[in-house]
């Protein structure tokens, strides 16, 4: 069963909670607990700098859920998932890419989140104008590279930077962080910034690749997102991009151009990196070969496979397959300490 709720019959589900809300000691910062209409969790909402909020989210829904979104005006955000995905209408958050949504008008959109996904991560909300005290320009004002995320009433620039395992990890030291008080507030100040640095540093660095889905029109994402659906059922025998292209009734060209816009990776690109991702929980769970994880991810050459799986985690299948850990490698926790 889907659930569809308005925007407004969300914020008011969202609101009745407000009454069993917990305010830590801490002062800056408030636990929400999710309706339990929707399912169970909760997020914890923390002041870092004045006007700029950290949210950390650890909840999971009992049933689909879509939300209406209106056409509205939009503050700053920027948006990382340990775990789950969030789908809209222009792009999508978990997976393997984050989110900066920028200020400005947002359009109306549907935002689409499946049942009994374990939603763990963090998001940063602030100002547009924010910018400019933590990245400025050597003129004092904001990097001209960023001034894309401050439209004020022109349409909003919405990103999708790839996760990288730099940015997990920074996503979960502020999940994890035990300080109180003053040096709790402090830590996660240093962190916030470090995650959006990172998140931003493709932006900032000229990176032509980074770019806004808006582009493309609702129609073909949603087709572009069927083709990616469709490469993660088929992992081992994926079909050719002519075949793909035929499935979800695009051109050969549009699959080309539009992977790369909407994920941020060519079709090529996006295949590997789910195949390793698949590749290394399989192996983390120990009671498998290499040789078998290979082949059951589509690689006949186990060689090739060794290759791929060490440039995108810096260890060999093998020593994932010995325990050896990634410095960026995280342990989802079932509850989110309330306190620390």
């Amino acid at each position: 069963m889907t659930i569809t709720l308005t925007h407004k019959e969300d914020s008011e589900l969202w609101k009745q909670t407000e009454r069993s809300s917990l305010q830590n000691p801490e002062k800056f910062e408030t636990i929400y607990q999710i309706p339990k209409q929707l399912g169970k969790g909760c997020e914890r909402n923390i002041e870092v700098f004045p006007h700029l909020w950290l949210s950390i989210a650890n909840w999971q829904y009992h049933d689909d859920v879509r939300c209406e979104i209106p056409l509205s005006e939009h503050p700053l955000h920027f948006n990382v998932l340990l775990s789950g995905k969030i789908k809209s209408d222009y792009g999508k958050l978990g997976e393997g890419y984050t989110h900066i949504s920028g200020g400005g008008i947002q359009p109306k959109m549907n935002e689409e989140t499946e049942k009994f996904q374990h939603i763990l991560g963090v998001q940063i909300l602030m100002p547009p104008s924010m910018l400019t005290d933590f990245f400025p320009g050597e003129d004092g004002e904001m990097l001209p590279q960023l001034k894309l995320l401050a439209k004020g009433n022109d349409w909003q620039t919405r990103l999708y930077p790839k996760t990288t395992p730099a940015i997990r990890g920074v996503a979960q030291q502020i999940i994890n962080c035990r300080f109180q008080g003053i040096t709790k507030q402090v830590y996660l100040q240093g962190k916030v910034l470090e995650l959006m640095a990172l998140q931003l540093a493709p932006l900032i660095a000229d990176d032509n690749r980074l770019r806004s889905p808006l582009r493309l029109k609702p129609k073909t994402i949603t087709r572009l997102d069927y083709a990616r659906e469709i490469l993660i059922s088929r992992l081992e025998n994926p079909p050719s991009l002519l075949e793909l292209a035929a499935m979800v009734g695009v051109s050969t060209r549009t699959l080309k151009r539009g992977f790369p816009e909407l994920f941020g990776t060519t079709v090529f690109g996006y295949l590997t990196d789910r195949r390793m991702d698949c590749a290394e929980q399989l192996l983390r769970q120990g009671n498998i070969t290499v040789a078998e994880v290979a082949n059951q991810v589509g690689y006949s050459n186990p060689g090739h496979f060794a290759a791929a799986f060490k440039r995108r985690f810096c260890i060999t299948p093998s020593q994932c397959l010995s325990g050896i850990k990634q410095e960026s490698e995280y342990r989802i926790q079932n509850t989110i300490p309330i306190k620390g």
